[in-house]
């Protein structure tokens, strides 16, 4: 038996081993060149450009929606309420009889504030509770919906043009302490509703959950903003009152169809049981629905008489059917309402059409007279660019029906009053000028000038100027589809538009919104470097807020 030494005695030398000069080709020959790796696990062939992922997140008064830039619609909407926000581990909700238990209410209970994010008045809103919110919705849209990781990921927020800043601080810093965002760039809703649409100007009406904010934009600039109460807040208690009137153990089958409109009215206090919270909300989203036209209007100083009625309104022979809604809530009966019914509450909460303009605070207008109001004080180019691209966003825009009424009624304001801003008995009368509106003979030189001679040239040009041209839509009432916030900004930011509020993650941490400067200085800032001053190493020129200063 031979041993190991012995193998190795038996192998040849490596010295008398044929070498592989024959093999090697000759370098006056043509041959492929030896390729150098730097390291072990990268390829130098092959040089992808990199390019830097951008999420987008809107952050609503209820809901946040989140994505990924480049991509039309949000990967997951993620809501504030009660059933959003339980603990790990609690799964009551899913308990047999779990919706028929008895409740505890709460006497200073506020119609919808267990699914608010946030109010605008600040004095009972716990901001600690508004970022641990922020901090697991957002957290949720990582972790489940978006897949990747926070760190060297740049945000854009979508947020509305007008928010306190301690609401704000709240919001920046639950992301900039929980999560590695380098870097947060702040964008206004209206802005990105008219890019979304496709325009460059626009009047956007948003009607919101608590407010209805109607904000003029030109040039991609915000140029008036006005706001109204008259929201879907109100118009959800309204039908919540209603579906609590017909499911009333005090109103039998026979004389539920008999409430007339007088029992109808609502307090002006919102409805204080929370259990038909969900109940009416999804009854307002997908039931509720308003007419496009107003069938008897009553005559007022500021709007005209119309008593006649509109027999081409398409819901004018199903109004007088009766629509079957299973309740669920205890008893779990079904509601017999009459579908004419299911419009009064938007009618009254957004339209106000019993109501006369003169008893009404500026913070509780309807919405048509609100817009025309916005459109009157704009400047006449402006107001002839808005007027003609009135774009309707919103929870409450998916609503059958309110786009038409909302125009329809603006054209009769137009109609009625002009563009005068005098109110009652003045604006009636016919105004008298001493100079005559129309002259009998045109004033003129007497003798004419001679035709310019034709040129073809000049007249080619001006065929081929007129087939690129195309005439632009003003100074008329229309409409105009948006795609919404979320889906202008994933536009905006697949462009690499440069936003005006960008905050960069450890200057904020260091100053917070203290650290913001003013546009003034901004300016002088801008205009010491073009100067030929010029920062020093790691220094940082600073950012400012923008609309939200």
């Amino acid at each position: 038996m031979t041993t190991a030494a012995a193998y190795f005695d038996r192998k040849p030398n490596s010295a008398a081993r044929p070498g592989l000069a024959h093999l090697q080709a000759d370098p006056s020959s043509p041959h492929t060149p030896q390729r150098t790796f730097s390291s072990a696990f990268s390829s130098p062939s092959l040089s992808y450009r990199a390019e830097e992922e951008v999420l987008i997140f809107e952050l609503g008064a209820r809901h946040l929606s989140a994505g990924i830039v480049g991509e039309s619609n949000p990967r997951c909407r993620l809501g504030f309420g009660p059933e959003d926000s339980r603990r790990v581990g609690d799964y009551r909700a899913y308990y047999p009889e779990f919706q028929d238990r008895p409740r505890n209410r709460r006497r200073d209970y506020k119609w919808g504030e267990d699914h608010e994010l946030w109010r605008m008045d600040l004095r009972d809103l716990d901001l600690g509770l508004v970022e641990d919110k922020v901090e697991r919705a957002v957290r949720e849209a990582y972790t489940k919906y978006l897949l990747l990781d926070s760190k060297n990921k740049r945000l854009l927020l979508v947020l509305p043009s007008l928010m306190p800043h301690r609401l704000l601080s709240s919001v920046l810093s639950s992301i900039f302490s929980n999560f590695q965002t380098p870097s947060i760039t702040l964008f206004s809703s209206p802005i990105l509703n008219v890019a979304a649409a496709g325009c460059r100007a626009g009047l956007v009406v948003d009607i919101g959950w608590d407010e209805t904010v109607i904000t003029s934009v030109y040039d991609f600039r915000e140029i008036k903003v006005r706001r109204t109460t008259r929201a879907m807040k109100d118009a959800t208690s309204r039908m919540a009152e209603l579906l609590k009137k017909y499911a009333g153990p005090e109103a039998t089958s026979t004389d539920k169809s008999q409430i007339t409109e007088e029992d109808e009215q609502v307090p002006n206090q919102p409805l204080s049981d929370s259990r038909y919270f969900d109940f009416a909300e999804e009854v307002t989203s997908r039931i509720a629905w308003c007419p496009t036209e107003q069938e008897n209007a009553p005559p007022t100083a500021e709007a005209p008489t119309t008593t006649q009625k509109h027999p081409s309104n398409p819901h004018k022979t199903k109004a007088q059917t009766t629509t079957s809604i299973p309740s669920p809530l205890p008893p779990h009966q079904t509601l017999q309402i009459p579908f004419a019914k299911l419009s009064q509450p938007i009618e009254t909460a957004l339209l106000a059409p019993n109501r006369n303009p003169h008893d009404l605070d500026d913070h509780e207008q309807p919405l048509p007279i609100l817009i025309y109001i916005t459109l009157l004080s704009l400047p006449p180019d402006i107001r002839a660019n808005c007027m003609a691209r009135i774009i309707i966003t919103g929870g409450g825009s998916n609503i059958a029906g309110l786009k038409p009424r909302l125009l329809n009624e603006l054209t009769t304001i137009i109609n009625h009053q002009a563009w005068n801003p005098v109110r009652g008995h003045a604006a009636v009368k016919p105004r008298h000028s001493s100079h005559p509106a129309k002259l009998d003979k045109p004033v003129g030189p007497e003798t004419m000038l001679e035709p310019q001679v034709s040129d073809e040239i000049t007249e080619g040009l001006e065929k081929e100027k007129a087939k690129r041209f195309v005439a632009e839509v003003v100074g008329e009432v229309r409409g105009v589809e948006t795609l919404g916030a979320w889906a202008g900004g994933s536009l905006v930011a697949k462009l690499k538009v440069k936003g005006v509020v960008e905050i960069d993650r450890d200057t904020f941490l260091a100053n917070g919104l203290a650290g913001a400067k003013r546009e003034g200085e901004m300016m002088a800032a801008t205009q010491r470097v073009s100067l030929g001053a010029r920062p020093g190493f790691g220094e940082k020129s600073g950012w400012t807020l923008g609309n939200w200063a």
